[in-house]
């Protein structure tokens, strides 16, 4: 059974039982109403984390913070320097739960649900990307390496060009990123 619709379901159980307490507590007994209300904060807690408004309130919120800091960051800068690699709002971000992430293609034609725990895994190898040759050239690899080899080249090379490095270059990191990524998918 899919989470979303549990939680759901036991936040009307325990809204109908809130408003049972309720009318008892009108009835006979006005302590029985402070039950009644733990009850109507419990379903509304289940109702608001079952339906993904609290993640998505999160993300707002983390959004806004992070937007926030990054204009902050470049107001302090007086050269006119942004900060690229700060941890500022990104556009290709999607929050979790949201459709893109949550529903992925298994196969042509086809969609499966993806469940909340499951491991994110990298997109198959498409025509996207370096070909298997440009990767080991890019490593600086003979096309008989070993994965081990492969690891060591792609560690070493990253020190070198990574853009928090002094003399590193993003669209350089991203090639050996790219070209490691196609050589560990295979």
């Amino acid at each position: 059974m899919d989470e979303s619709r549990l939680l759901v379901g036991l936040a009307a159980v325990f809204s109908g039982m809130a408003v049972l307490f309720a009318l008892l507590g009108v009835v006979y007994n006005p302590f029985v109403l402070v039950v009644a209300a733990m009850f109507g904060a419990v379903s509304y807690l289940l109702w608001i984390h079952g339906t993904g408004r609290l993640a998505s309130r999160l993300y707002a919120r983390v959004q806004r913070q992070a937007e926030r800091n990054a204009g902050r960051d470049r107001r302090r800068d007086g050269r006119g320097r942004r900060g690229d690699f700060g941890a500022g709002p990104r556009e290709d971000w999607v929050p979790p739960g949201s459709r893109g992430r949550r529903q992925r293609a298994s196969g042509p034609g086809e969609r499966r649900r993806v469940g909340p725990r499951e491991r994110r895994t990298r997109a198959p190898p498409g025509s996207d990307g370096p070909t298997t040759a440009e990767a080991y050239r890019t490593l600086g690899l003979d096309p008989d390496a070993d994965q081990e080899a492969i690891k060591r080249a792609y560690r070493e090379k990253v020190k070198s060009v990574h853009p928090d490095t002094e003399d590193g270059d993003e669209a350089q990191f991203k090639r050996v990123k790219a070209a490691y990524e196609r050589l560990t998918d295979e």
